[in-house]
């Protein structure tokens, strides 16, 4: 028993309050993806290839969403958001943070130890966004606070965008929206809006607490890891774990050219709806590999992917 709490307490400690920072290890965060076989940044976070993520801007949600049920990932999939930008795609590697309310004696003891060991002058709520770089998504928990609760106004969203050119999802209320809506490409999801603001002084009124930097966070109903690759468009977030991405992108582009091409066949009444919502036959898949041959140039999908598909196709 000495034991198993001497393990708990180490997870935990790792987990949650590794260094000065309140950010995971790199050992923990490699512990915690053992599927990526992939590049990772510096502190282990899993790095999915930026043309990857340009892929991914064409992927639907339910696209994402049926390969995630299918290798048993249920809860990915986080609804019910405002938006900024609600006509635009969100794509790239989550950053994770996670805030509790606030209680002053851990605030303290926070602040102390990331003031005094790590340098850092800042309020906690801006001590991720130092971490962010170009393609990443601030992904927060900010467990749905409201009055009081905000934390991101248009001066943390020009910096966030500044590093990432990205929006963020955020668990919670914002402010200063009029400013957000005039960064162009802020495309970002978040729960409320607010014309107040966090309050961080432990010895007078405190509002948040940060106690995670990059560690696994919930999101709605979700599951975050930071790498995953986060998907926001129609209203709704998609948390895709690293090692999936390339089969999400993969799935979506050839569902999406075999739509093209029946949709096509269909209009020149070639085939009846029958014909194409059900198994093709093997005559429509020789005409369907013939028509991505005399139309690869013109595809929405890289020729070099469709030149792949096409060598693993025996018709």
């Amino acid at each position: 028993m000495k034991y198993l709490c001497g393990i708990l307490i180490f997870f935990v400690g790792g987990l949650f309050f590794h260094l000065h920072s309140q950010q995971i290890s790199k050992e923990e965060l490699i512990f915690l993806t053992p599927e990526w076989k992939g590049e990772r940044f510096e502190d282990g976070r899993p790095k999915v290839p930026d043309a990857l993520l340009k892929r991914m801007k064409l992927v639907t949600l339910e696209e994402a969403w049926a390969v995630l049920k299918g290798a048993n990932f249920k809860h990915q999939y986080a609804e019910g958001w405002q938006t900024i930008n609600p006509d635009s795609v969100l794509v790239g590697r989550a950053v994770t943070a996670t805030f509790v309310p606030g209680r002053p004696d851990i605030h303290r003891a926070i602040d102390d130890r990331g003031h005094n060991k790590d340098g850092r002058i800042k309020s906690q709520n801006a001590w991720t966004i130092d971490l962010l770089v170009k393609a990443d998504v601030y992904v927060v928990d900010q467990f749905s606070a409201h009055i009081d609760g905000p934390t991101i106004g248009d001066n943390l969203g020009n910096s966030i965008f500044a590093k990432t050119g990205n929006g963020i999802v955020y668990d919670g209320a914002i402010r200063d929206i009029d400013g957000l809506k005039e960064i162009g490409g802020f495309t970002s999801f978040f729960r409320t809006y607010h014309p107040s603001h966090h309050l961080n002084n432990p010895d007078g009124e405190l509002n948040t607490t940060l106690i995670g930097i990059n560690t696994p966070t919930r999101i709605g109903m979700a599951t975050v890891m930071p790498g995953d690759v986060v998907l926001g468009r129609d209203g709704g977030v998609i948390f895709i774990p690293p090692h999936l991405a390339e089969k999400v992108v993969k799935t979506s582009e050839i569902v999406r050219l075999r739509d093209m091409f029946g949709h096509q066949r269909l209009r020149e009444q070639k085939y009846t709806p029958g014909q194409i919502d059900s198994r093709w036959s093997d005559e429509i898949e020789k005409d369907f590999s013939k028509w991505l041959n005399d139309h690869i140039d013109e595809l929405p999908v890289p020729k070099e992917q469709i030149q792949e598909l096409l060598k693993t196709r025996t018709w």
